[in-house]
């Protein structure tokens, strides 16, 4: 009884393991292209970024944003009251927008972004939107819009690195957490765009209706990505636009944000999360067995465990390494803190499985001092935030 259980896990483990490794030559080769490319054409652009009280390092990142190396932008900073920009947080030439909206269907998030984009300046031909907790590279904006000029792609978007300065085990843990996603992100059309670092051309904004798919939402990238897909069109991964973010975290914290997040997977992208679930709960069972085998002195248990962490851990070295090449500025840092993305892959995948079981239950978050009741498990729930 105890081998049938042992492979019933442990087999489908090691199958999807071997899988998993499946594409990373070609992911890899794809991120160094991308980095290697000039754009040739970088037309007028906006960029967007919400701003709700003060996150860890916010002058230095809204001054990141006022700085690109791009020829033609406007940096909209964007609030849903002028109480919720701290003081001496504001660059120069950025322009202020307040959204008062108090739409109860809406996120605050997504009716700062939807006034923002009605407050543009007509010439500018890309909308791109930032979050304001990541120091972006001077290079970002021109790395979003590059490949918005290819055939069939809607919307570009980068992806977030944690890079804590000072790296306590918890910030280092949400970095390897937060890791994993980007390991699926490369060329072709992606699942997702993610809202600290997407572009879109005005034309195709509106033409795809993004603003309907805000309506009643909270989730403006997972609204965005639907309606781009919807369309017919694709998203492109841009390496050059992964944006370093320094914030620290807490033991609590961390997994109360964990936690968010997977529950807004659950709300807006529930094969997915149904997905992610399930392959952690064959991953972690198959550990257990293997573990198991170990304790009754089966030499088996030695390899197959090895067969389970070894390939994980040579994904997440290469995450690392890619990320590395993006952000040559953090070499340092990746220097003195790459070493955790390899070895702390297993009990990140024990940490995955603890966030998606327990954003299983319950249907409420609390986000940027808001709180929402998320209902339903698609792009057109009701959603009701309430002030906290």
């Amino acid at each position: 009884m105890f081998w049938f259980c042992f492979w019933f896990f442990v087999g489908p483990a090691l199958a999807l393991t071997a899988l998993s490794l499946r594409g990373e030559r070609t992911r890899a080769a794809y991120v160094r292209r991308r980095l290697a490319e000039t754009p040739p054409n970088l037309p007028p652009a906006t960029v967007v970024v919400p701003v709700k009280g003060m996150d860890e390092g916010l002058r230095q990142n809204l001054a990141a944003l006022a700085a690109l190396d791009y020829p033609d932008y406007e940096l909209l900073i964007v609030a849903h009251s002028a109480g919720d920009i701290p003081a001496g947080v504001l660059p120069p030439r950025a322009r202020i927008i307040l959204a008062p909206g108090d739409d109860p269907r809406i996120g605050e998030k997504v009716q700062n972004l939807a006034t923002a984009v009605y407050a543009s300046r007509h010439r500018s031909q890309v909308f791109a939107f930032a979050d304001s907790d990541g120091q972006v590279t001077k290079r970002w904006l021109r790395a979003l819009v590059a490949p918005l000029d290819e055939k069939g792609v809607g919307a570009s978007s980068g992806y977030r690195w944690f890079t804590p300065d000072r790296a306590t085990p918890w910030t280092l843990l949400r970095a390897v957490w937060d890791a994993v996603p980007a390991g699926i992100l490369g060329s072709g059309d992606n699942r997702f765009a993610w809202g600290g670092a997407m572009a879109i051309r005005r034309e195709t904004f509106f033409d795809v209706e993004v603003l309907r798919y805000w309506r009643r939402t909270i989730s403006d990238d997972y609204a965005l990505s639907a309606a781009v897909h919807a369309a017919g069109l694709s998203i492109a991964y841009a390496p050059g636009a992964l944006v370093p973010c320094r914030e620290h975290i807490s033991a609590r914290a961390l997994f109360s944000w964990m936690r968010r997040q997977m529950m807004i997977t659950r709300t807006y992208n529930l094969p997915q999360w149904r997905l992610g679930l399930a392959a952690h709960l064959l991953y972690c069972a198959a550990m257990a067995a293997s573990v198991t085998a170990i304790c009754f002195r089966h030499r088996l248990g030695w390899l197959t465990l090895a067969a389970q962490l070894i390939p994980g851990m040579i994904k997440g070295a290469r995450r690392a390494g890619l990320a590395a090449a993006a952000l040559p500025e953090y070499n340092p840092w990746f220097r003195r803190f790459g070493w955790v993305h390899w070895a702390a892959v297993p009990l990140a995948t024990w940490i995955w499985l603890i966030a998606l079981v327990s954003s299983a239950f319950g249907c409420t978050i609390v986000w940027r001092g808001c709180r929402y009741n998320l209902k339903g498990n698609d792009l057109k729930n009701d959603v009701r935030p309430q002030r906290v």
